[in-house]
C-alpha cells in the first residue's frame, strides 16, 4: 500500500527483456532496501529483487509492460519512486494500491498563476469512477481531480508539484498511468457498472436502497 507521495525521482539505467517480461534497473537514493520489499515505479507496484550500490533491480511481467507504461520506458528516463507505507506513517496522500487500472493522456496545459491546470483523458471503463474533489493517482502520484467532463478531467498542479516530480517536463500526448480511488472501484463492482465486470447496473444493493442517484450526490460515482 502507498499513499501517492513520490519520494523521488529515480533513473531507469538498464532494462533487459525475456519471454517472461523484463527487468530493470533503477538507480535512486534509497537506504536500507530490502529484498522483496514493494516500490511504485510511475505507480506500478514493482518487487525488488537486487538491491545495488546505486539503486535496485525490478522485474515486470509481461502484461505489465503491456497495460501500463512501464513498457514503453527506456534508458536514462526518469520514474517516480516509493516505498511502500509502514504502519504509523502519516497518511499525506490517499490509500494507493499501485495496481495501475489503464492508461490515459496528456491532454492540456494552462498556467493558472503560478500553478497550472492540467487536462488528461481517460479511458471510458474508468471515466465513472473519477469524481470533482476526489483523489487519483497519476504515474504516482496522488492528485485532486478537480474538473470532470465525459472522457477528461483535469487537475492542479501547484508550483512544488511540478519541481518534485516529472509532470513539469511532460509532454501533450504523453501517456500516463492511472489508479482510481480504489473505494470507487468496490462502488463500480457492487453496483456492477459496464466495463468494470461486464455487468449491468443495478437498482439497489442488498435492500438498502442504495442508488445510483444517491451515490452520485454523494460524489461516489458519475451517473
Amino acid at each position: 500500500m502507498f499513499t501517492g507521495l513520490v519520494a523521488e525521482v529515480g533513473r531507469v539505467r538498464e532494462i533487459k527483456h525475456d519471454a517472461g517480461g523484463a527487468r530493470l534497473r533503477i538507480a535512486c537514493r534509497f537506504s536500507a532496501l530490502v529484498l522483496g520489499e514493494s516500490i511504485a515505479v510511475n505507480g506500478c507496484c514493482l518487487t525488488v529483487t537486487s538491491i545495488l550500490s546505486d539503486g535496485f533491480t525490478c522485474d515486470a511481467s509481461q502484461e505489465t509492460l503491456d497495460l501500463t507504461t512501464i513498457g514503453a520506458l527506456k534508458v536514462a528516463d526518469g520514474v517516480h519512486l516509493e516505498r511502500a507505507l509502514q504502519a504509523g506513517e502519516r497518511l499525506g496522500g490517499h490509500l494507493v494500491t499501485g495496481h495501475v487500472d489503464g492508461v490515459g493522456k496528456l491532454e492540456g496545459r494552462k498556467p493558472l498563476g503560478d500553478a497550472e491546470r492540467v487536462t488528461f483523458s481517460v479511458p471510458p471503463a474508468l471515466a465513472p469512477m473519477i469524481a470533482p474533489k476526489g483523489s487519483i493517482t497519476i504515474d504516482g502520484v496522488s492528485l485532486t481531480v478537480n474538473h470532470v467532463d465525459d472522457l477528461r478531467f483535469d487537475v492542479v498542479l501547484v508550483p512544488y508539484t511540478r519541481k518534485e516530480t516529472l509532470f513539469g517536463e511532460r509532454q501533450l500526448g504523453a501517456a500516463v498511468n492511472l489508479e482510481v480511488d480504489v473505494l470507487a472501484k468496490y462502488v463500480a463492482r457492487l453496483l456492477g457498472r459496464p466495463g468494470v465486470d461486464g455487468g449491468q447496473a443495478e437498482e439497489t444493493i442488498l435492500g438498502q436502497g442504495l442508488t445510483l442517484d444517491t451515490l452520485a450526490k454523494a460524489g461516489f460515482v458519475r451517473g
